[in-house]
């Protein structure tokens, strides 16, 4: 019977073994992705390009005049990038789906809040992909109209998750909390209604857009309050130095699926940076999951750990890499 030095010195050399293997694999599919980009095929769907060009890009987004996306638009693409907006974020993936826009910007994260599930979702549902990502700070305000006082208000209204970032603010009132579509939409509600009880939660830029009295700055929870959001296309492309994947899939719903499913990343040795779960419609406790790794559609390690998860998972979907 062998000691237990002598199984772990077993145990490390099959793991010495293992390890050559992958590499050898690696070296392999390398080869493979080299000559698929020389015969111009596309990278799981996906094709590389040296860059995007936005001179003449169309983007859509969800809002009114003032809302955040916008702004997060603007530092994207640049102040006279030709845009416009739409009532929901569905709208805004159908726009770029029917190819009535280029691009579409919509809220991904909030450092405080958490995801926005809708659109993780929609990009289940959509065969849109991410390009690009912009990260803008958010400094919520309470507005209200001209010659109202903090001592008049008693209902409030903005987005559910700006009402939620600004939860211990609110906390201190007895104000009646309405949800809106969007932080800016609220703005603009409360100037059409012109009445002096009425404030909304938005960015101070809505203040002068549309012509409300600041009656209270950087009420948000957190100082260092930020959202994310992503930049999607209609075609599946990305740049040769993107740096980023997301990916999502669903998994048998048994033990240890999970785990199996991640061990591909670590053998690769990617880097996973994030992963989210969402319930799948129609599955009773069964979810979803969308992770973040760094990498590029073209690196060899990358490609060994996607195709080893599209045999092992199912519904694998590159969201984009950007």
């Amino acid at each position: 019977m062998k000691s237990l030095e002598e199984v772990r010195a077993d145990i490390l050399a099959i793991d010495k073994k293992i390890a050559e293997l992958y590499e050898e694999r690696m070296l392999l599919t390398k080869k493979t992705v080299d000559y698929r980009l020389k015969a111009g095929e596309k990278m799981f769907d996906f094709l590389p390009v040296d860059r995007f060009d936005f001179k003449h890009a169309k983007v859509v987004f969800q809002g009114v005049e003032g809302a955040y996306s916008q702004q997060a638009l603007q530092e994207f693409f640049g102040a006279d990038t030709e845009s416009y907006n739409v009532e929901t974020w569905r709208d805004a993936m159908e726009a770029i789906a029917k190819g009535e826009a280029d691009y579409a910007v919509l809220p991904i994260e909030n450092s405080s809040a958490g995801i926005v599930s809708e659109n993780f979702d929609l990009l289940v549902e959509y065969e849109n992909s991410i390009i690009g990502e912009q990260i803008i700070k958010i400094d919520h305000c309470l507005l209200g109209i001209k010659g109202a006082k903090l001592s008049d208000i008693t209902d409030v209204y903005s987005h559910p998750q700006a009402l939620m970032q600004c939860s211990k603010y609110l906390g201190n009132t007895d104000w009646e909390k309405h949800s809106m579509k969007n932080t800016a939409g609220s703005a603009q509600k409360v100037q059409e209604d012109k009445i002096k009880n009425k404030a909304a939660i938005a960015a101070k830029i809505t203040a002068d857009i549309y012509d409300l009295e600041i009656l209270a700055e950087a009420i948000q929870n957190n100082t260092s309050n930020a959202t994310k959001f992503i930049i999607v296309a209609g075609k599946k492309a990305f740049q040769k130095e993107a740096g980023k994947i997301s990916i999502c899939f669903e998994i048998p719903h048994k033990s240890g699926s999970l785990y199996q499913a991640l061990s591909h990343l670590i053998y690769n040795n990617l880097n996973m940076t994030k992963i989210e779960s969402r319930p799948i419609q129609g599955k009773t406790w069964e979810y979803r999951f969308f992770i973040d790794i760094d990498g590029n559609l073209m690196d060899a390690n990358v490609q060994n750990a996607l195709q080893e998860l599209e045999n092992e998972t199912e519904g694998l979907k590159i969201l984009g890499n950007y």
